[in-house]
């Protein structure tokens, strides 16, 4: 299938390392160009230079820690107009509430909560009336609530609060707000959370694979299967959707269960 993203420039936040290089691979083979923005640059140059010449796109990158507001607005003002903005900078702690401090919540919502709000509030403006798409991937812990990662719960629901609230008129002015939630993801970010959860559930952050057992068809997803889905939203041929939260996790937040 055709995407349609062939010449469209997406800017992708967290973009050095699973879904977001999962991502950027994907937009790249579709001959979408590239803002790729994170804190690892060398991480993103050996991407650029794998992307560019395998599939002749055009990727800048930015190398910068995206956690407070005067960074997001240095980044919008070095990247210029774009189609699609993809949020994807996150790193909300795992923990239960004795655990985590007032500085850890934070500095967890000043990356990803009001990181994507403030990027969302930059672009949207500029892209009324052009057909923009902006695409915050979440995670499904914003509804499928887990008290032994209770920041990344709370932080995601008022993500996927703030997708459909926007998303519910941004139409009306010729923009696309959408939302992935993805479930566990064989990524470095899971295997930090995978562990905080043994500690918790069985005692021992070496058992961390055990919870495996518990995952439908005994597995997390990969990134590439959630790159699919993100490519597939941000594109035109889902031009009608605006103001949904698509989740992607085996059907584990559908069962109710936490992980």
């Amino acid at each position: 299938m055709d995407l349609k993203l062939t010449n469209k420039t997406a800017l992708i936040t967290g973009a050095s390392k699973g879904i977001g290089l999962a991502v950027a691979e994907l937009f790249a083979a579709e001959g979408c160009h590239l803002h790729l923005a994170a804190r690892n640059g060398e991480a993103m140059l050996e991407a650029k230079k794998q992307l560019e010449a395998r599939f002749g796109v055009k990727i800048t990158i930015h190398a910068l820690d995206l956690s407070s507001t005067s960074a997001m607005e240095k980044l919008a003002a070095e990247v210029g107009d774009i189609d699609i903005l993809i949020n994807n900078a996150g790193d909300i702690p795992a923990g239960s509430l004795e655990i985590l401090d007032d500085a850890a919540w934070r500095r967890g919502f000043d990356l990803k909560v009001f990181g994507y709000i403030t990027l969302s509030r930059l672009y949207y403006p500029r892209m009324k009336g052009k057909d923009g798409v902006i695409l915050n991937i979440i995670g499904n812990s914003g509804e499928n609530w887990d008290a032994s990662y209770i920041a990344g719960s709370t932080g995601n629901a008022a993500l996927m609060s703030f997708t459909k609230a926007l998303g519910g008129r941004s139409l009306d002015h010729g923009v696309r707000v959408v939302a992935v939630n993805p479930g566990p993801v064989a990524t470095d970010r899971m295997l930090k959370i995978m562990k905080r959860k043994a500690i918790d559930m069985l005692g021992d952050e070496s058992r961390w694979e055990e919870l495996f057992d518990k995952y439908p068809g005994k597995r997390p997803a990969t990134s590439e299967e959630v790159a699919d889905l993100v490519a597939f939203l941000s594109s035109p041929r889902s031009g009608y959707i605006t103001g949904t939260v698509v989740t992607i996790d085996g059907g584990i937040a559908a069962r109710g269960s936490v992980i």
